[in-house]
């Protein structure tokens, strides 16, 4: 005998089918429903509302047949976990590695990916961070536009297919943090309003209604997300979660949703006996967020830094449209690198008004999460183009060298660390008019970003729509076997390496990082404690002043470093990475 149980307060008769049979629900306190009914793991199962179609279990934990088809009952202890000695990895000290799983391998499922899992090792990463997999429409997409918030996509492998990724990653030393998508619902699948009233016009996003987080019957909308969350973490053995725009999250209540998850999370950490983390996506450039909950904060573990990136991409590119207008000078850089947000109050060109608020000395770097690249820096591009089908491989490594010794959390995109120049534009897999809208509504996004719909080097915009266009945005494995893939990976291992090993580069204390440039002759040197990153970004050799006595060279992207008289002459594009002899009255 099984319970089943939803929450359904706005119809006046709900039944369960279960093997063509409907039985009876019955009504219980706040809008739940239950009813006892013989039935066991692996059947079919659905809620029928005022006798309207089947609709899947809001909180259904899979999904055989898609969001639009039957739930299936799951038994969530018949998975045999091997990874009891797990103990968890925390955020700082971390190196994070993005993937979408669909495009991570040709097969793009969870198999697939565990048969990569020791390139991972070997380079040095601490933790995966997944794109959302739970249950979207249609066979392919970013995932983005979910709608079962308990479910995981079954082209990837459904529930148990993410269980045998999670701990294979353990096994190997890898933890496992999810993007997770609670600040809206996609277009397609979504049931819950019939069930209950989970969005509100109270509010507006860019999706529409926004999520009922604050008005009436708002309790049980909260306790479905912080539920959802709880189970990715203990029931799938996660390590974390990315909760994916909260700026977007309209709360009036006295606690917000962020901070009731945020000590949901603690609780649970404490239970498990394991670190758990809580990263934030927002715009806001507000450190709110990471701030304790003793100092008024949320109390979130860490939050993404789109500054740095933005400070980074557009002095290496020289790309001034959209958001990157106030971005490109070696200062902006150096604000970026210990104040982790240029807009911090700052006027935005892009946004035409004053931005963001300065981040309190004492945050320490490691709760910013920094990155070259991500799947939204690249995939909102017009052509899906990487960084590498635009820079040297000298300034390649020049940014990776910057990102990887910052005071922050480094994050790298699937494939950056060999260089991949696979495309990875937006894709979708949607039906008749959605699918057209889709379309039209990435050219207005485009354009709102100032990339043009034909961009300047004349190539065709990839239809989302287009199997084409999924297919083409895979990783190509063959790369890092290449003379250059394999330069450039030795580069980003050896990085990661020497992160790992010198104190100063794991240090996230803000106030320790020193930087000194030249914005006529382009280089920079980032220096914490005894170890510099003397970077030059002009395309000629030249010397580069240096703090201290002349010491020895860590690690270089290029041949041929010269100490002479408080200076290193460095050929152009390229970074080096030195440990420099520091007097004592030198000592910070």
């Amino acid at each position: 005998m099984a319970t089943f149980r939803v929450w359904a307060p706005h119809p006046e008769r709900v039944e369960l089918e279960v093997r063509s049979e409907r039985h009876p629900m019955t009504r219980g306190q706040a809008g739940w429903w239950h009813v006892d009914v013989p039935a066991s793991a692996g059947e079919d199962y659905a809620f029928v509302l005022d006798g309207g179609d089947p609709r899947p279990d809001p909180r259904s934990r899979w999904q055989p047949h898609g969001v639009h088809g039957a739930s299936r009952v799951y038994d969530d202890t018949a998975f045999g976990w091997t990874d009891q000695q797990w103990r968890g990895v925390p955020l700082a000290g971390s190196v994070l590695y993005e993937l979408h799983v669909g495009t991570f391998t040709e097969e793009g499922t969870f198999d697939a990916a565990i048969e990569r899992l020791d390139h991972l090792a070997e380079l040095g990463v601490s933790a995966v961070e997944l794109l959302p997999c739970n249950a979207f429409a249609g066979r392919w997409g970013w995932g983005y536009d979910g709608v079962a918030w308990y479910a995981v996509h079954e082209p990837y492998g459904g529930p148990d297919g993410l269980k045998r990724f999670v701990d294979a990653c353990h096994g190997r030393g890898l933890g496992v943090v999810m993007d997770v998508v609670y600040n809206h619902l996609g277009p397609a699948g979504n049931y819950l309003p019939e069930f209950g009233p989970y969005l509100t016009d109270a509010h507006t996003t860019p999706w529409g209604p926004a999520i009922n987080l604050d008005q009436p019957h708002s309790d049980e909308v909260r306790r479905h997300i912080v539920d959802s969350a709880m189970m990715w973490l203990a029931d799938f053995h996660l390590d974390g979660l990315r909760l994916d725009a909260v700026h977007a999250f309209v709360d009036d209540r006295a606690i917000h949703l962020m901070e009731e998850l945020a000590v949901a999370v603690e609780a649970l950490g404490a239970q498990l006996g394991k670190p758990l983390w809580l990263v934030a996506e927002s715009d806001l450039n507000n450190a709110r967020l990471v701030t304790t909950r003793l100092s008024a904060g949320f109390g979130l573990s860490g939050q993404w830094a789109d500054d740095v990136h933005h400070a980074v991409h557009a002095l290496l590119t020289g790309e001034r449209s959209g958001y990157y207008g106030d971005f490109g000078s070696l200062s902006t850089l150096a604000k970026s690198l210990s104040g982790v947000f240029v807009h911090d109050g700052a006027w935005s060109s892009f946004r035409q008004r004053s931005h963001g608020r300065p981040v309190e000395p004492t945050t320490p770097g490691h709760r910013f999460v920094v990155y070259l690249q991500n799947h939204d820096q690249v995939g909102n591009r017009a052509l899906g183009d990487r960084i590498a089908t635009q820079l040297s491989d000298g300034l390649l490594m020049v940014g990776a060298a910057l990102v990887l010794t910052s005071p922050y959390t480094p994050m790298l995109w699937m494939g950056e660390e060999w260089g991949a120049r696979t495309p990875w534009p937006f894709f979708a897999d949607h039906e008749g008019e959605l699918g057209e809208s889709v379309r039209r509504g990435r050219r207005a996004e485009f354009a709102a970003h100032g990339w043009a719909e034909s961009p300047s080097d004349g190539a065709d915009v990839p239809d989302p729509q287009s199997p084409a266009t999924f297919a083409a945005s895979k990783l190509d494995w063959k790369e890092p076997q290449d003379e250059r893939g394999a330069r450039l990976l030795a580069w980003t291992r050896d990085l990661i390496a020497l992160r790992r090993s010198r104190l100063d580069l794991s240090d996230g204390r803000r106030d320790r990082v020193e930087v000194s440039y030249d914005e006529s002759a382009r280089w920079l040197v980032v220096r914490r404690g005894s170890t510099a990153v003397a970077c030059n970004l002009s395309s000629e050799r030249q010397a580069v002043p240096l703090p201290g006595a002349p010491g020895r060279v860590l690690l270089a992207s290029a041949h041929g470093f010269v100490f002479r008289d408080g200076l290193v002459e460095i050929d152009g594009e390229s970074a080096a990475v030195l440990e420099l002899v520091i007097e004592d009255s030198q000592m910070p």
